[in-house]
């Protein structure tokens, strides 16, 4: 499917009467269903890049950490091995902290679902009932095209994880050099984290909690993907989500504050 462009489709008017390149791209597919298209192509991408290194930098990290496969010959074989792993673990390290820097900017700068705001009430609110719905209780959870609050919240968690995994890998990374400019810029972390095996540690650590992450994450969209029939899945691949129309009347609504109509092509 092409990327949209906003030509000839109809979304809300802005304040001046012209369509903001944020606002929400509506197709209609069949009466009262809507596809809205939710994540960008640049979100697309980093989502399944991000993905690919959190699996290449799991692999190789426990890898080093307790070598788990073992050259033929020993000796001089594993120890190339144990390079190469290395190498692919470093260079994957930096494209997961060019990702991570990609998505900050991307949540002032992407559309409206790049980001939640949490200092709202209804945020919270919202939240809660959210948890009910995930744990098969008694709830009253509205209906979110982009991402409800407990998964933005989760999402602002995973960030700092992955900073905390990002620090103190780079710590690792020039803790034979401490001397050089590199070593001196990382040197900070003792004060925060403790003596090198307690940074190595917290390393693990945070390491395991981003797989635990991963494994919620799954199985949250999938059980949003077969409950709610939105395209959860499917939607990171072609960007977009369906919806019943009035749900995304009554969303609309909540996010302006004022009542609105929804004009679809």
């Amino acid at each position: 499917m092409a990327e949209p462009t906003g030509i000839g489709v109809q979304t809300p008017l802005g304040e001046t009467g012209k369509i903001r390149r944020r606002d929400p791209i509506y197709q209609a597919v069949e009466p009262g269903t809507v596809k809205v298209y939710v994540w960008e192509f640049p979100v697309r991408v980093w989502h399944w890049v991000n993905a690919l290194s959190i699996f290449v930098l799991f692999v190789t990290g426990v890898y080093i950490g307790n070598p788990f496969v073992h050259a033929a010959s020993s000796g001089e074989a594993d120890a190339f091995l144990m390079g190469w792993v290395r190498i692919v673990h470093f260079i994957t390290a930096f494209i997961f902290t060019l990702g991570w820097v990609f998505r900050l900017y991307w949540v002032f700068f992407g559309n409206r679902y790049t980001r939640e705001h949490p200092f709202r009430r209804r945020f919270w609110s919202g939240m809660w009932e959210t948890v009910k719905y995930y744990l098969f209780l008694p709830n009253r959870k509205p209906h979110y095209v982009g991402h409800n609050p407990l998964a933005m919240l989760s999402y602002w968690l995973f960030g700092v994880m992955s900073l905390i995994v990002i620090l103190t890998g780079f710590f690792l990374f020039f803790e034979p050099q401490l001397d050089t400019v590199f070593g001196r810029l990382v040197s900070w972390m003792f004060l925060v984290f403790g003596d090198s095996f307690s940074i190595r540690s917290w390393h693990h650590i945070f390491a395991w909690l981003i797989i635990l992450f991963v494994i919620v994450h799954v199985y949250m969209s999938v059980r949003d993907d077969l409950v709610e029939r939105s395209g959860t899945i499917s939607s990171m691949i072609t960007g977009y989500k369906t919806a019943k129309r009035a749900h995304l009347i009554e969303a609309e609504e909540d996010t302006a504050g004022e009542r609105k109509t929804l004009d679809v092509g």
